[in-house]
Formats: C-alpha cells, sequence, structure tokens
C-alpha cells in the first residue's frame, strides 16, 4: 500500500468567517457545495454524491476557525481538514484546505477541491 502525502491548498474567499463556518461544519452548509447530500448523526457525517455514500468522523472543529473530518474507511491516520484564515492587516479571509492523496492523484485531488470550493463562491457570491 503506498503512503499517502499530505498536501494544502489555499483559496481567497469573499465571506465571514462566521458565514464560511457554517458551510464548512453544518450538514446542510455542507450540502449546498461539497456534497449532492449530508447527514449527521453526532460527530457522523455520511456524504452522498450521485448515489455513492461515504462517511467520516468529525475529529476537531473550533469555532469559526476549522473542521477536521476523516474518511472512516482510511485507517492511516489521514484526514481533511479546512481551515479559516483571516489576515490580520488585510482582513481576507482564506480557507486552507490540507487533505492527504496518494502521489499520483495529488493533481486530481487538488482539481476536485478546486472545483468544490468553485461551487462553495458561487454559494457565498464569492468572486
Amino acid at each position: 500500500m503506498n503512503d499517502k502525502i499530505k498536501y494544502e491548498i489555499e483559496f481567497v474567499i469573499q465571506s465571514s468567517p462566521q458565514l464560511l463556518y457554517q458551510y464548512l461544519s453544518t450538514p446542510s452548509g455542507l450540502s449546498e457545495w461539497f456534497a449532492d447530500n449530508v447527514n449527521s448523526r453526532g460527530e457522523l457525517f455520511r456524504f452522498i454524491w450521485d448515489g455513492t455514500e461515504e462517511e467520516a468522523k468529525l475529529l476537531k472543529r473550533k469555532s469559526d476557525e476549522f473542521v477536521r473530518f476523516a474518511w472512516e474507511e482510511n485507517s492511516d491516520g489521514s484526514y481533511f481538514e479546512m481551515r479559516i484564515i483571516v489576515d490580520e492587516i488585510t482582513k481576507d479571509v482564506s480557507l486552507f484546505i490540507t487533505d492527504f492523496a496518494e502521489e499520483d492523484e495529488i493533481e486530481e485531488s487538488k482539481m476536485l477541491w478546486e472545483n468544490q470550493v468553485s461551487s462553495l463562491k458561487q454559494v457565498l457570491g464569492s468572486k
């Protein structure tokens, strides 16, 4: 089995951290851009795309700052994290994604995030 490689990708988002956090941390928010449908039971979130389902556990979260999930099927310690960074000087808001992928899948994985974050920006009315 190949070891997954951790990578990071950053997007500037025109939104308040409070509003953005709602889209990262709630089933209703996540279903607007991340998956077709999302529901949760406690810390367990079920993500549904075109009839396929994947479950992820909410590992950590801090209001208006970040959420970290781990896919239930992964036993390798990998996770994905969505962190909200506010520039102290400009007050620009960035969404900082940390994820893991196998080496030959990193570009594809980044493109997937780009597509999803593009949907998120549309929902937020951000450029």
